[in-house]
């Protein structure tokens, strides 16, 4: 169990597919496809699939989609699919009965309640969750004129009049995700969600940009909830390749100590005008070759670029280095166990942690 569940918001636990979102399920990273045709969709998800997403959306917005969406649940694409609706709750229901894991939906801009039910009961018949999604863009109008602009507590308040919408009809298997490209906004009205209620809640800021600014965004909106223990399963929505978001996703969370899947933490100094060595070059090369160990535990290495931010700052981790003119010190638990030129210290840091598992 990580970190994370020592300060988690307590929430229902929501079945999707094979996974959870909510209660004691690891953090989900979700990205989405933005591909036309079942070779490109199933292309994408499949490239998606292998850099770690763990749920995948896609437009559903005619019945050729539908099709397309049945075709990939009989394929080797085993992470659950969301089918994303926005005005047409026929495809919602098309979507459920095609295999969709979870149904996308803002029931506000899919028209009357009899819709928003029979989307719920082609639900229920599935057994599957809705996700319910407000953001800037689709704010209603009353909502607007209300609070003269997008607001957090607008947000919140639109997000939460559509879960009671779904509840007037028995269903609570729900996901909420409200998203603003506002990181201070979405985190504001996510705030107030969590404090009004007990679902699962999706975090993103939408919206964010490209992979540089986006990942920043992103990190700063997504980061600050999860810390405050807030957060069920999120997305990066950025200006780029859809694998960009799962790799942002996993990197904040490996940053954060909240990725169940990542095993290898890796501590590293920024290095001063005290470091004789080239920390900068030995921590990329060792990041490269770490990506082809098979690890087992959980294992925490420490380049550090001299004995001042050596054993002693870096005192937890299992092993690591720590620079001299030319050579490092090679230290486990905060013991010096001998010294290494600089050629050999990234091999020889591979072997240690390849011996520990």
């Amino acid at each position: 169990m990580n970190e994370y569940n020592q300060i988690r918001r307590k929430t229902k636990k929501i079945k999707v597919g094979k996974l959870y979102i909510g209660g004691d399920a690891p953090i989900s990273v979700q990205s989405m496809t933005c591909t036309r045709g079942y070779d490109a969709i199933y292309g994408q998800m499949k490239a998606l699939q292998d850099a770690g997403c763990d749920i995948v959306r896609m437009t559903v917005p005619d019945m050729e989609n539908v099709h397309i969406l049945s075709r990939i649940k009989e394929s080797d694409i085993t992470m659950p699919i969301v089918a994303d609706i926005h005005f047409d709750y026929k495809m919602a229901i098309e979507a459920a009965y095609a295999g969709a894991d979870k149904v996308r939906i803002n029931p506000g801009n899919i028209g009357s309640e009899d819709r928003v039910k029979a989307v719920v009961d082609a639900c229920k018949a599935k057994d599957i969750a809705i996700r319910v999604g407000v953001n800037s863009g689709s704010l209603d109008k009353k909502k607007l004129d209300k609070y003269g602009a997008v607001t957090p507590e607008g947000l919140c308040e639109s997000a939460l009049e559509n879960v009671r919408l779904l509840e007037k009809y028995d269903f609570e298997n729900i996901v909420v995700a409200v998203k603003s490209s506002s990181p201070y906004k979405m985190a504001m009205a996510n705030r107030l969600i969590a404090e009004k209620c007990d679902y699962p809640i999706h975090l993103g800021v939408t919206e964010a940009g490209t992979a540089r600014l986006g990942e920043a965004k992103g990190a700063a909106g997504i980061g600050g909830m999860l810390l405050a223990g807030i957060g069920d399963t999120l997305r990066f929505s950025l200006t780029a390749d859809p694998v960009e978001e799962v790799y942002c996703g996993r990197r904040l969370l490996e940053a954060l100590g909240f990725d169940d899947k990542s095993l290898l933490e890796l501590v590293s100094c920024p290095t001063c005008g005290r470091t004789m060595i080239d920390i900068v070059g030995i921590a990329e090369e060792f990041e490269r070759q770490a990506l082809t160990l098979k690890l087992t535990r959980k294992t925490k290495v420490a380049i550090m670029g001299c004995v001042v931010n050596g054993p002693g700052e870096a005192a937890d981790a299992d092993v690591g280095i720590a620079g001299g003119k030319g050579e490092a010190v090679l230290f486990k638990k905060g013991q010096i166990v001998c010294k290494l030129p600089e050629d050999q210290l990234v091999s020889r840091l591979i072997e240690e942690i390849k011996a520990m598992q």
